[in-house]
């Protein structure tokens, strides 16, 4: 069985609800969870605009894909990224790739969030993680650090990785 971003953050909301997922059973309608879903998609697409605004073009890429040999792209924000491994499946929003401080100019890959709340919960940042662990096993080097853009001012919240276990 794959693992999706789906059911994991499911099974972060309730266990339960996570196994009914995993069985495909129908889902009963929430108001609210359709709303909150809208809200933060339309975060999500402004916070991209945001971030897409900020570099040329050529620094950008839609949709790449990305491998062991991502190292040598030449895009540094990529958005909606689709990743699979042979147990996790997930879709980032975006991806940052920076070479890495220090002497070795290690090429590091940072996975973004974008959390319409202004209080980021430790869900936000297990969802993260998620992404940050498929990511890792895609690109065959961890990934020591995520960013959650969240709430009404646009704070970015920088999440070590080490500290979620």
């Amino acid at each position: 069985m794959i693992i999706s971003s789906q059911v994991f953050e499911a099974y972060l909301e309730c266990p339960t609800k996570c196994w009914l997922r995993s069985r495909a059973e129908p889902i009963t309608r929430n108001v609210y969870a359709e709303w909150a879903r809208a809200q933060n998609e339309a975060y999500c697409e402004g916070g991209l605009k945001r971030l897409l605004a900020m570099l040329p073009e050529s620094d950008r890429a839609m949709r790449p894909p990305i491998s062991k040999i991502s190292k040598n792209a030449t895009w540094r924000i990529a958005i909606g990224s689709r990743l699979r491994t042979n147990t996790f499946e997930t879709q980032l929003q975006a991806v940052e790739k920076t070479p890495s401080e220090g002497r070795s100019r290690i090429v590091e890959f940072i996975p973004y969030c974008f959390e319409f709340a202004n209080k980021i919960t430790k869900n936000d940042k297990m969802s993260l993680a998620f992404d940050a662990l498929v990511l890792s096993e895609v690109v065959g080097r961890k990934v020591r650090l995520g960013k959650i853009a969240h709430g009404d001012d646009h704070s970015t919240l920088k999440v070590k990785l080490s500290s979620l276990r």
